[in-house]
C-alpha cells in the first residue's frame, strides 16, 4: 500500500497514486505519511467519528454476549472469549484495510478448538486456556508469514463451493452441540451423529423451565433480526435473562447459569506450554488460520464491492496476525472476521475501522466493572444466542444453486459437509482445502484443446466444434491447447493432440500448433514440442507454430528451437503459416 495519495492533505507535489482507495476527504491532514503506510485503519477513520461511536458501543452490545457464547463453544472459561474480542480490537482497526470488517471470536473456529483440545488439556481447565492462548499465537505468526510472503490472492483457491458444505456441517454440529443446553438436559460428546443420537433418546428428558426460557429467547431473538435489525437485541436478552434469574428464582428451579467470571483485565504474558505442545498444536494452528484468512479476506472484499472501494487482500493478513497475537498474549484464543458481527457493525453506521476500537473500549470497561453481572446469565439463554448468530450458516438456496449449475460442484460441497459431520471440524477444514486443491489441480492438468477450421471466406480460424461449418483443410491440422504448457498438463495436451493427428488420417501434411492461448510454458513444454517435431518428422509431417507472443516466444528462443528447425516467428498467424509451408506468399489475415 502506498501514501503518495496524501499529497493533497500534507502540501507535497506529484503524489496522486492512491486517491482510488481512500477519497481524500477521509483523511486527517496532520497525519504523518508513514503512519498512513504503516496503519492503514488511520487513513481510513474518517472526520465524523460520531456514526463509529455509536456503531462501536451497539457493537460491543452483540459482542459481549456472543464472546462469551463462543468461549462455551470452545470449552474456555466466559472470560476468554471477552479478553479475545477486547485485545484483538485494540489492534485489528489499525493495520485492517476494510471500513466494516470486526474482529472477533467465530463459532466455526470455537468449535474448532472445542472438539480440538480434549485430548491435550487433560482435563485441566487452566491447561485448555493456555493451549487455546498458544494457537492464537501460532495464528498469528502464520499470517504475519502469509502477509510476508504477499499470498492474500492464495485464499482465493479454497473455493466458494467448499465452504458451503463446511459452513453447513458448523451449522449442523453446532446444533447438535447447543440443543441439549437449551433444553436443559446433559449433554454427550463424539461427532455429529453422536450428538444427535443422544438428543433425540433424551429429548423427552428436557427440564420445563429451561426449554420454555430457551425457547422464549428464541423467539425475540428471530423477532428482533426481522423487526429490529439495528437493535442489539441479544444484549437485551442477555440483560432480561439475568434478571429473571434473579427475580423468578430460576437457579433454585434447576435453570442453570454462566457462573463466576472474573473481573479485571489481564496483563499480556506469554502462555505456559512446552516447546513438545508447539508440534501437537500445529495442524489445528492451520486449520484455524485457514478459516480466518478465507473467512476474513471474503467479508472484506463484499464490504469493498458493496461501498465501492479497493481492499488489499494481502494487507488483511497483517491485520489478523496482529490481532491474534494480541488475543494470544491476552489470555484469548483464536479470532477472524466475523460475518454477523460485521454486518451488525455496518448497520450501526460504521463508516471505518474506528467502530472497531470503541467496542474493544466498551469491552474493556465491562471486563472491569460488569462482570459480576454476568454470572446468573442462563445457560439456554445463551445457547439460543448461539444458535441464533450461526444459523446464518445454512442457506438450502445456496445448495440448490450448486444442483442446478453443476453435479459436480453439488458434490464438491456435499463431501465437505459429510467431512466436518463425520470426521470433525478440524479433519473437515483440511478435507476442504485438500478437495480445493484437487479440484484446481485437475482443471489445470487437463486443459481444454481445439481443433481449429477456417471460417468461410475469411482468414481467421476457430474452433470446429462450436462452428461446424468452419472448413477443415484436408492436409492441414490446427490445433490449439487453452493452458499453459506445464509438466503437469503436456501429457494431456500430448494425448488430444495424438487423437486429433490419428483421426485425420495419412492425408496429413502439416500440423499447425495454435500459440495465441499459450500464456507460459516450461521446460517440459519445451521438450514436448521438440520431441512433437521429431515424432511428427518420421511419419513426413511438418510442424509449425502460429501466434507466438511475448515470454513465451522468449523461452522458446532460449531453448534454441528454431534452431532445430522448428521457426518462431513472432505474432506469425494460422494463415500465414500455412501459406508460407506451401511455398507461396504470406497471406493477409483478418483480425
Amino acid at each position: 500500500m502506498d501514501a503518495d495519495f496524501l499529497a493533497p492533505s500534507i502540501g507535497c507535489r506529484r503524489r496522486p497514486a492512491l486517491r482510488a482507495y481512500f477519497p481524500v476527504r477521509d483523511l486527517p491532514a496532520s497525519t504523518p505519511p508513514l503512519l498512513f503506510r504503516v496503519f492503514p485503519g488511520l487513513a481510513l477513520a474518517r472526520q465524523d467519528w460520531r456514526r463509529d461511536l455509536i456503531a462501536g458501543v451497539t457493537l460491543a452490545g452483540y459482542l459481549l454476549p456472543a464472546g462469551i457464547g463462543d468461549a462455551s463453544l470452545a470449552g474456555l472459561s466466559p472470560e476468554a472469549g471477552l479478553y479475545a474480542c477486547l485485545f484483538s480490537g485494540l489492534v485489528f482497526w489499525l493495520f485492517c484495510g476494510s471500513r466494516h470488517t470486526t474482529v472477533t471470536v467465530t463459532s466455526a473456529i470455537s468449535l474448532l478448538i472445542g472438539t480440538s483440545l480434549g485430548g491435550l488439556d487433560g482435563g485441566d481447565p487452566a491447561r485448555r486456556g493456555a493451549l487455546a492462548a498458544c494457537v492464537a499465537l501460532m495464528v498469528g505468526v502464520l499470517a504475519f508469514a502469509a502477509w510476508a510472503a504477499k499470498v492474500g490472492g492464495v485464499v482465493a483457491f479454497i473455493s466458494e463451493t467448499v465452504m458451503v458444505g463446511f459452513k453447513t456441517g458448523v451449522a449442523f454440529h453446532l446444533a447438535a452441540s447447543q440443543l441439549p443446553k437449551l433444553c436443559g438436559i446433559g449433554g454427550s460428546h463424539g461427532d455429529f451423529w453422536e450428538r444427535s443420537l443422544h438428543f433425540l433418546r433424551h429429548a423427552g428428558e428436557s427440564h420445563p423451565p429451561s426449554l420454555l426460557l430457551g425457547l422464549l429467547t428464541l423467539a425475540l431473538l428471530l423477532g428482533g433480526r426481522a423487526f429490529l435489525p439495528k437493535i442489539p437485541v441479544s444484549l437485551v436478552v442477555v440483560l432480561a435473562g439475568i434478571v429473571a434469574v434473579r427475580l423468578l428464582g430460576l437457579g433454585e428451579l434447576g435453570v442453570k447459569t454462566l457462573g463466576d467470571v472474573p473481573r479485571g483485565i489481564p496483563a499480556p504474558r506469554l502462555p505456559a506450554v512446552g516447546l513438545s505442545d508447539l508440534n501437537a498444536l500445529l495442524p489445528l494452528a492451520f486449520a484455524c488460520f485457514l478459516l480466518a484468512s478465507v473467512e476474513s479476506v471474503a467479508i472484506g472484499r463484499m464490504f469493498g464491492r458493496k461501498h465501492k472501494y479497493r481492499l488489499d487482500s494481502n494487507r488483511e493478513f497483517l491485520a489478523l496476525a496482529a490481532s491474534n497475537l494480541a488475543s494470544g498474549l491476552g489470555q484469548g484464543f483464536p479470532v477472524s472476521g466475523g460475518m454477523s458481527q460485521s454486518l451488525v457493525n455496518e448497520g450501526a453506521g460504521a463508516r471505518s475501522p474506528l467502530s472497531g476500537l470503541v467496542a474493544a473500549l466498551t469491552l474493556g470497561v465491562a471486563a472491569l466493572f460488569l462482570t459480576g453481572f454476568l454470572r446468573d446469565l442462563p445457560q439456554p439463554v445463551l445457547a439460543a444466542i448461539v444458535l441464533v448468530a450461526v444459523s446464518g450458516l445454512f442457506k438450502a438456496a445456496e445448495f440448490r444453486r450448486l444442483w442446478l449449475f453443476s453435479r459436480q460442484e453439488f458434490a464438491v460441497a456435499a463431501v465437505a459437509l459429510l467431512g466436518v459431520l463425520g470426521s470433525g471440524l478440524l479433519r473437515g477444514v483440511l478435507i476442504g482445502a485438500v478437495v480445493s486443491l484437487v479440484l484446481l489441480l485437475r482443471r489445470a492438468a487437463r486443459p481444454r484443446t481445439a481443433e481449429l477450421g477456417r471460417v468461410p471466406g475469411t482468414n481467421h480460424f476457430a474452433d470446429l466444434s462450436r462452428h461446424p461449418e468452419n472448413e477443415r483443410m484436408p492436409d492441414v491440422v490446427v490445433f490449439r491447447p487453452e493452458a499453459s504448457l506445464l509438466y503437469f498438463n503436456v501429457e494431456h495436451v500430448r494425448e488430444k493432440f495424438q487423437e486429433l493427428v490419428e483421426a485425420r488420417g495419412d492425408g496429413l501434411r502439416l500440423a499447425v500448433f495454435f500459440m495465441g492461448s499459450v500464456p507460459a510454458l516450461d521446460l517440459a513444454g519445451v521438450e514436448f514440442l521438440e520431441e512433437l517435431q521429431h515424432e511428427l518428422a518420421e511419419r513426413g509431417i511438418a510442424l509449425r507454430l502460429a501466434e507466438t507472443r511475448g515470454q513465451v516466444r522468449d523461452v522458446l528462443l532460449r531453448a534454441g528451437l528454431d534452431r532445430r528447425g522448428l521457426p518462431v516467428v513472432p505474432h506469425q498467424p494460422v494463415v500465414a503459416v500455412i501459406a508460407e509451408w506451401r511455398g507461396g506468399p504470406p497471406a493477409e489475415s483478418s483480425r
